[in-house]
């Protein structure tokens, strides 16, 4: 496949709000997905501003069945004009209420009020059909006012407009999975900032059954399919009005999944295990299926190790691309990188699958290319190859595509000597779906394999994030995530107080999180531009990194915020991008690098 021309830099979609109280709670994350932020242009620019669908001219959407039940063919939502009161919607900590004025049309609309710790959610979960394609759509007043859909079983979507002063129209779309049976809408404000209005919410699509249909019956006809020595395949009779299943092995609940199969990975070679399976909907959790065993196989043998990462370890992104930074091939790239990330793997045709071809500018073979990964990994170095970036299209969204992922990936390993992927992922992930991905990747590529994650800052702010969930649900395997401390709006630290982008405590406050919300030391990088022209905002002195480490590492060059423990098995650091650290005399990692591997 043709490579994936870059003529911006490396990821990013939307800009976070720079607000002085901005706090980025647990609450806002379902409504953000993977959140409004922003790369740069290879030469500093901003990549991307909010996606706002507001200031439009069209009519107004019609309210459909403005106080009764939806129907199959107009708005799916009840109560869409808040004409009945709050009747249908349930808004968090009492922050929403029917209004008679200002109202879009009719005679009410809600207004929610955000605090300093609620963003003002209001929602209503809607039946959809399975496999369908759906608008959603509102008007809205107020300043950061979004409008969103979760539990799509594919990609959750959001807009938003960050400011309204009269009646604007935010409008999205989405297709929900293949065994989606509801959905919830919601809109919601920003926290600390005045109150919005809402009107006229619609959801046009095909219409499903009642969301408020009881929670559905257990599972029955469990049973087990192909086994291996770290795998086995299960599958189960569907359940009528079931949105989804919970499966477990020893009474602790591994995975989730939308369809009645599944295959737990991970498992220890000739072991017993037992597995039960729940059924879930919008109304709960079913009781576990009757229980069955199943003793996987002997090992077998591994295809062979790499190079093993070093206990600190420094990450950079080589780039499969020109866009005004210095030109390189692997061989080029400094001594100082332990893992570096090839940037980028390209969609295919294949829902799932991922293509890597060399950009014909760069004219290096493809001979030489793989003759220079081997003399990396020869040198001690690991190499991976980076999949998503701000332009990539990869969708791991069902069993088929994580395989699809799976086997192109490990083939791509095979072809050019790759150590492992790396996930950059900018238009969503699902969990369910990357983990098993990962973990069937991680079965045909054995213990040696690399996983390298790249995060936004709103990915990472809650255990309950798409990229967070998947991190705790591959850390026997995970190798490392290097979030990306730039292009970000202030976001809250692990002590609830809110730090903008650019200084240590914005470092060390973050990077907290995640060493207190379930990774291990060894599984934290802190990543950052290599020069100033690498990003759009967030670019720090090498020095600010290095203070940093020694703050999480050593408790010491701490700011204002000091962890109240230290984390001296911390991994290191990553940038963007090997090439520009080049474009800058390497001065990234000529002094960050000694840093990082000089930690105790």
């Amino acid at each position: 496949m043709a490579p994936h021309r870059q003529t911006a830099l490396h990821r990013g979609r939307r800009r976070i709000p720079a607000l002085t109280a901005a706090a980025l709670l647990l609450a806002a994350l379902p409504a953000l997905g993977s959140g409004p932020a922003a790369h740069a242009a290879g030469d500093g620019t901003p990549a991307g501003a909010a996606a706002t669908d507001s200031n439009r001219t069209g009519p107004a959407t019609t309210g459909g069945n403005r106080t009764g039940p939806a129907t199959a063919d107009g708005n799916l939502t009840k109560n869409p004009g808040f004409e009945a009161g709050l009747a249908g919607w349930t808004c968090s900590g009492g922050s929403g209420a029917a209004v008679a004025s200002p109202v879009h049309t009719g005679s009410g609309a809600l207004k929610a009020v955000p605090a300093g710790a609620d963003n003002a959610r209001c929602a209503q979960t809607v039946a959809v059909r399975p496999g369908s394609s759906y608008t959603l759509s509102a008007w809205v007043q107020g300043s950061y006012v979004y409008l969103g859909a979760d539990g799509t079983g594919t990609t959750d979507v959001s807009t938003w407009t960050p400011s309204a002063g009269s009646w604007q129209q935010l409008t999205t779309t989405f297709t929900t999975g293949p065994a989606t049976t509801s959905v919830t809408v919601y809109t919601h404000g920003w926290y600390g900032q005045p109150a919005y209005f809402a009107d006229d919410i619609t959801l046009t699509g095909p219409g499903g059954g009642d969301p408020g249909d009881p929670v559905p019956g257990a599972p029955g006809g469990l049973r087990t399919g192909a086994v291996t020595a770290s795998s086995v395949a299960l599958s189960w009779d569907a359940v009528p009005g079931a949105t989804g299943y919970n499966v477990y092995r020893d009474g602790t609940k591994v995975l989730s999944a939308e369809a009645a199969s599944a295959t737990v990975t991970g498992l220890a070679p000739s072991t017993s295990y037992r597995f039960e399976v729940s059924a879930t909907n919008a109304a709960g959790e079913s009781p576990k299926s009757a229980a069955v065993t199943a003793t996987t196989s002997p090992g077998g043998g591994d295809p062979g190790p790499g190079p093993s990462v070093p206990k600190h370890a420094v990450t950079g992104y080589w780039q499969n691309f020109n866009n005004g930074a210095t030109v390189q091939k692997i061989s080029d790239v400094q001594s100082q990188y332990d893992i570096i990330a090839v940037a980028f793997a390209d969609a295919t045709a294949t829902p799932g699958a991922v293509d890597f071809r060399l950009d014909p500018a760069l004219n290096y073979t493809e001979a030489q290319f793989k003759a220079d990964i081997a003399a990396k990994r020869a040198a001690g170095k690991s190499v991976v190859i980076s999949i998503g970036g701000e332009r990539g299209t990869v969708t791991v969204n069902d069993a088929s595509s994580a395989a699809h992922f799976a086997d192109s990936v490990y083939a791509l390993m095979r072809e050019y000597g790759f150590d492992g992927v790396d996930i950059d992922l900018e238009n969503g992930l699902n969990p369910t779906y990357m983990t098993q991905a990962l973990r069937a990747l991680s079965a045909k590529a054995g213990s040696g394999l690399v996983i390298t994650m790249a995060p936004q800052t709103i990915d990472m702010q809650s255990t309950s994030a798409g990229y967070f969930r998947t991190a705790l649900n591959i850390k026997d395997i995970l190798t490392v995530v290097n979030m990306q401390y730039y292009n970000s709006g202030s976001m809250n630290g692990c002590d609830g107080k809110v730090y903008a982008q650019g200084s240590v405590d914005f470092l060390t406050a973050l990077a907290c999180i995640q060493l207190e919300g379930g990774l291990d030391p060894s599984q934290v990088g802190l990543g950052l531009p290599a020069s100033p022209r690498a990003a759009g905002s967030g670019y720090v002195s090498p020095s600010v990194v290095n203070s940093a480490l020694d703050c999480l590492a050593k408790g010491t060059s701490c700011g204002s915020f000091k962890p109240s423990r230290t984390y001296p098995g911390i991994r290191g650091a990553m940038t963007w991008s090997t090439n520009w650290d080049a474009a800058n005399g390497s001065s990234w990692s000529g002094a960050i690098g000694p840093h990082v591997h000089g930690l105790p």
